[in-house]
């Protein structure tokens, strides 16, 4: 029995001193230095000239935003005014393309009067792009009233949503 106690002892001993004694081999380090080289000089990118402009005959941006009104009322707001004069700017440049202005009201009011009141909308952005320079005989109007709401709630920002002039492109 005290044969195997020493064995024991002996081996626990002797295994993590070899364990600590034995490592993996090192990496050389290489001490020499490297030759310097110097970076090739980079040709300078040619300087191309921006393409000219092109006048865009598919509606962009601009003539997809709605201009909106104020409730019960067809006169244009500022924003409106700024939007129909980039609008007309648009227009200038795609002297060849026509445009609808569809007029729309809220859900509030009879069908006839909100007709009115959309026709009425649609018939003051024309005015306001014909007095820019726009021919009339590119502009025409037509009013849904309420029959085609963007929204659909009964609260007073949904109902301001529906106070506008949609633009279509033709």
């Amino acid at each position: 029995m005290q044969k195997k106690k020493w064995i024991f002892l002996a081996l626990l001993l002797v295994i993590p001193g070899l364990m600590f004694s034995v490592s993996c081999q090192k990496k050389l380090v290489d001490a020499s230095p490297k030759p310097v080289t110097e970076p090739e000089p980079q040709p300078e990118p040619e300087k191309e000239e921006p393409p000219p402009p092109v006048v865009s005959k598919t509606p962009d941006v601009i003539m997809q935003e709605d201009i909106y009104f104020d409730f019960d009322k067809a006169t244009l707001t500022p924003a409106a005014q700024d939007n129909l004069l980039r609008k007309a700017e648009w227009l200038r440049e795609n002297s060849d393309v026509t445009v609808t202005i569809e007029g729309h009201c809220d859900a509030r009011g009879t069908n006839e009067y909100n007709l009115a009141l959309g026709d009425r909308r649609a018939e003051s952005a024309k005015a306001f792009l014909v007095d820019l320079g726009i021919a009339a005989s590119r502009i025409t109007t037509i009013s849904y009233g309420e029959e085609r709401p963007v929204c659909t709630q009964q609260d007073e920002e949904c109902w301001a949503k529906n106070r506008r002039d949609n633009f279509v492109v033709n």
